[in-house]
């Protein structure tokens, strides 16, 4: 999956940017947060197991 696509359906469950990490850069919703990779290809059960934990 491309991450662009991970990040907009992030962003549309509420999710916003909140800063870069070393490899990652983290999107926060009230206490949640999710760490998305700086790729532009996320491993396909990776990109899975994020929207099945977030019920996207």
């Amino acid at each position: 999956m491309k991450q662009r696509d991970l990040i907009k359906r992030l962003e549309n469950a509420g999710f916003v940017f909140g800063r870069h990490g070393n490899n990652h850069d983290v999107y926060v919703r009230g206490i949640e947060k999710e760490e998305v990779p700086r790729h532009k290809e996320i491993d396909e059960r990776l990109a899975k197991a994020i929207i099945r934990k977030r019920n996207l």
